[in-house]
């Protein structure tokens, strides 16, 4: 074996062997035969914790690959996609958690049986279920295959095609995620996202440091300069109509999907609903919302950088390029370190969504409809053997994902696009429109799927950007469910009531780390507008 390729190889397996050492260690005496211990990770999750972990579960090899082959092509106008991620996350923990917590939740969709009936808990249950087999597994699969495959040379080195090489890490770090997932639950994944968060920040800031590093003859800062000189018009956040990021969407449909990711979505929200108590959650979301600031440091500015260096020579590729930055920045005994960065980013998604869709069909579909008797001991062994099918599935779809003309993570936001807007709709309907009906609810829903794929990819000349599509899909979903249910009242006058799940007590600094992160939001798009 080529010495590099060994001290390659040496620096993933300690990595990769440390997390799964530290997961099992503060696992072993966890009670994972019980719903709430497997599914809720024992309600026991601390601030922490909770921010590792939805850091992870979000930031993934779309956003390492996809994101900076992204902001290559198109310059930090990619960043409203983080930067706003954090106003959400804002109005989630002080809005949405205390309700959730109140509650008692496991799953978003008990919120819609309890606001309006049970064939709405079970639609949204099945449509969540889908979106994440056939739209985020894939092409977290398949983006993290791409990286592990240009770092190690997968193809190279077992002699195969650079397709069977991709097919080969694409089935590896699905047996792997899987493993995670299924037999060490919610409690398991945050823990192991918890490390790997800290070497995606690490590792991460390596590359723009390295590179930055080299540029300005051991300046950093010269380093910067210089990368800015070259292509300024690559720093400006504001971007123009027909940009992949139109500067209006932040006021359209763009708002509606970060509240709906952060707010609604089961494998983010997950976490927080298994927080000890409700000072642990909203500190789990606003320190989210605070590395949400930080991010675009590993996921956009690693992309400039590659302008940089490579100009438009991968802009048919755009996501070839990220790999190639970092072999060419980290030192050779680095980059097996990093490969397990992407690695564990990776993982910590498809398990997170592994993990969610185990609680969605256990606790959503199968004790409701199939064994309504079912023991704890038993809804867990439904869920480790609906996550393995559920794997084997997303194993087999993630090549379909190739070549996408945007890049990986702009395919991921139009797909998501099916699926998010409609349940957020009915969602916030069910919080704040009192008069909506359980009838409206399952119109728009129903409504909001097909409009948005007829208008994505059947009516596709009229020109609207997909995230305008996003608000315009919205308020059609609100006059819909009103109109329904000025003919169809509401039925169900369900209050959110105290079920004494956990303590309610706000964390102290919440107020103020809350205007600040809005106010640091502001300030970005003030200080790069128009660079």
């Amino acid at each position: 074996m080529d010495a590099n390729l060994a001290i390659t190889l040496l620096s993933f397996l300690l990595f990769t062997g440390g997390v799964a050492f530290f997961t099992w260690y503060n696992l072993r005496k966890t009670n994972l035969n019980s719903s709430t211990g497997y599914f809720l990770g024992g309600r026991s999750l601390t601030g922490v914790v909770i921010a590792g972990s939805m850091l992870l579960t979000n930031i993934s090899s779309e956003h390492l690959i996809g994101m900076n082959g992204n902001s290559y092509v198109n310059g930090f106008i990619v960043i409203a996609w983080e930067v706003t991620s954090s106003i959400a996350l804002v109005i989630a923990a002080v809005i949405f958690i205390p309700k959730y917590l109140k509650m008692g939740l496991t799953t978003i969709p008990q919120f819609l049986e309890n606001r309006f009936d049970g064939t709405t808990r079970t639609l949204v249950a099945l449509i969540l279920i889908l979106s994440m087999v056939v739209t985020l597994l894939p092409i977290v699969l398949y983006s993290g295959a791409i990286g592990i495959e240009s770092l190690f040379g997968i193809s190279d080195v077992l002699g195969v095609t650079k397709t069977k090489g991709l097919w080969i890490t694409v089935v590896a770090i699905g047996a792997i995620g899987s493993i995670y997932a299924i037999f060490g639950g919610l409690k398991a994944v945050a823990y192991s996202d918890t490390i790997n968060g800290i070497g995606l920040l690490v590792g991460g800031m390596l590359i723009p440091i390295f590179a930055l590093w080299a540029i300005g003859d051991s300046n950093i800062v010269d380093g910067l300069v210089k990368v800015y000189e070259f292509a300024p018009e690559k720093f400006n956040v504001i971007g123009e109509a027909d940009s992949v990021m139109p500067f209006e969407v932040l006021f359209t449909g763009l708002i509606i999907n970060q509240l709906y990711f952060w707010g609604m979505n089961q494998t983010i929200i997950q976490r927080a609903l298994g927080a000890k108590n409700l000072k642990e959650a909203q500190k789990g979301l606003l320190l989210t919302g605070l590395f949400k600031i930080l991010i675009p440091l590993v996921i956009i500015l690693p992309g400039v950088i590659c302008y940089y260096y490579f100009q438009d020579s991968f802009f048919d590729n755009q996501d070839a390029v990220y790999p190639e930055l970092v072999k060419k920045v980290l030192p050779v005994w680095m980059i097996g370190f990093f490969a397990a960065v992407i690695m564990g980013a990776v993982l910590s998604t498809f398990n997170s969504v592994l993990n969610s869709i185990a609680t969605l069909f256990s606790v959503g579909i199968y004790k409701r409809h199939i064994d309504k008797k079912a023991s704890d001991t038993n809804m867990v062994r439904v869920g480790k053997i609906t996550s393995a099918v559920l794997a084997i599935a997303a194993i087999f779809t993630a090549p379909m994902v190739a070549n996408a003309s945007d890049g990986l993570y702009q395919l991921l936001q139009q797909l998501n696009g099916i699926f998010f807007i409609p349940i957020a709709s009915i969602l916030l309907a069910g919080f704040f429109m009192k008069k909506v009906s359980a009838l409206g609810a399952k119109v728009a829903l129903i409504f909001g799927l097909f409009f948005y794929i007829f208008m994505s990819w059947g009516y596709t000349s009229h020109g609207i950007h997909f995230i305008h599509l996003w608000g315009i899909e919205f308020v059609l979903n609100v006059i819909i469910m009103y109109a329904i249910s000025y003919y169809s009242p509401r039925k169900n006058m369900y209050e959110v009531t105290d079920v004494g799940a956990v303590d309610l007590a706000t964390w102290k600094y919440t107020k103020p780390m809350s205007i600040a992160l809005c106010a640091v939001t502001v300030l970005i798009y003030i200080l790069l507008g128009n660079s």
